[in-house]
């Protein structure tokens, strides 16, 4: 038997994995994924060193049925492993968590208090703590929390113009996709890019998108707030809007059930475009309305990096990272574009790179930090 740690990521229409060796958990024995979680139309793909791709349509496939279908199938590709840890990707810790925390029933507690503020991820996070137990129950179960990477961010950055008692009483702004972020700033490290010397805007643009501005290796600024909803335009969640919109909503006879679904579940790209949420599909339709929606997020995108640069005084480097980020090229290049009147280093404006997200390798180091 081969001591192993399994990272669990549930995304809002995924969910992703890895598996490692305890002694290396930066190299992965088996990875991947199923994607279009919710969608009619799923995908399973596993991969591992050396092996082609193993790819499967699953169809209708919700968080709890792909996390089954995955668990079923990796000892197919990898069997023998103990597995001895689990790292579990949550989005929303709070005030509370700012750092990965061993699962115990209190934890897991203080975070199901929290589905009301990440309504999309949060579940998912916790099902996948309770198949996660019920699979491994030997293993040591870890959170870590999308949250953790902006906390400590200034407080201007932190607070809403709201009587203080909100502020006490959680109502911050505590931004999200942190452990992306955090993958992204070793990533760059490794490359030998000076994290710790430079402004940098990581634009992580999927299904959820968000900016965040990092100086000298610290998140002092991020797009998200208070939920996932704030900021850009995403797959299906609105991003930033006025809030006398809701207001006018509720008068009109919109409840909160009705202002959740619309605002998460019926607006963004599928809301602009009439088609779909996914940036693939209106690239594809190439329709009046998909280019409109399209030039829409591009937009928002300019316009976010813009206001990091101002959080930072200044942007060195703008970093894609995220399904879009990392695989549209036709997007990275308008959003340069629109970018290209900023100084940067050397008055060329701002380096444009592509760093692929590595959650699952954060997952992985944290499970094994809080091994026996």
């Amino acid at each position: 038997m081969t001591d192993a740690l399994l990272a669990l990521n549930a995304g809002s229409s995924s969910l992703k994995f890895a598996l490692a060796e305890v002694a290396r958990p930066g190299r992965f024995l088996v990875w991947g994924g199923v994607e279009r979680v919710g969608r009619g139309d799923a995908v399973l793909t596993l991969r591992a060193p050396e092996q082609a791709p193993r790819t499967r349509r699953i169809g209708p496939a919700d968080h709890v049925r792909a996390l089954r279908e995955l668990c079923a199938a990796i000892p197919g590709l990898r069997p023998g492993l103990n597995i001895r840890g689990v790292g579990h990707r949550i989005v929303h810790g709070g005030a509370r968590f700012s750092a990965p925390v061993r699962v115990t029933p209190d934890v897991v507690a203080a975070l199901a208090a929290l589905v009301p503020l990440a309504p999309l991820h949060q579940p998912h996070g916790l099902q996948g703590i309770e198949s996660g137990r019920t699979l491994f129950p030997e293993a040591v179960h870890v959170a870590c929390f999308d949250t953790a990477f902006h906390a400590g961010k200034p407080w201007v950055q932190d607070a809403y113009a709201l009587p203080a008692r909100y502020y006490d009483a959680g109502i911050r702004r505590y931004g999200f996709h942190g452990l992306a972020c955090e993958s992204v700033c070793r990533a760059l490290e490794s490359r030998g890019y000076p994290v710790a010397e430079k402004a940098i805007a990581i634009a992580h643009l999927g299904n959820g998108c968000s900016v965040s501005a990092v100086r000298a290796g610290r998140s002092v600024g991020t797009s998200m707030g208070f939920t996932a909803l704030d900021g850009l335009a995403m797959g299906t969640r609105c991003g930033r809007i006025d809030p006398g919109v809701l207001l006018h909503l509720m008068r009109e006879g919109h409840d909160a059930d009705a202002l959740e679904r619309l605002l998460y579940h019926e607006s963004g790209l599928l809301g602009l475009s009439g088609i779909s949420g996914d940036m693939r599909d209106l690239a594809a339709a190439g329709t009046p309305a998909a280019r409109r929606a399209v030039a829409y997020f591009v937009t928002r995108v300019i316009e976010e990096v813009c206001r990091m640069a101002g959080v930072m005084g200044g942007l060195d480097a703008i970093v894609f990272s995220g399904g879009i980020g990392e695989n549209a090229a036709d997007i990275r290049q308008a959003v340069a574009d629109g970018l290209a009147f900023l100084p940067g280093e050397g008055g060329r404006g701002p380096t444009v790179m592509v760093v692929a997200a590595n959650e699952e390798e954060r997952l992985l180091a944290a499970a094994r930090d809080f091994l026996p």
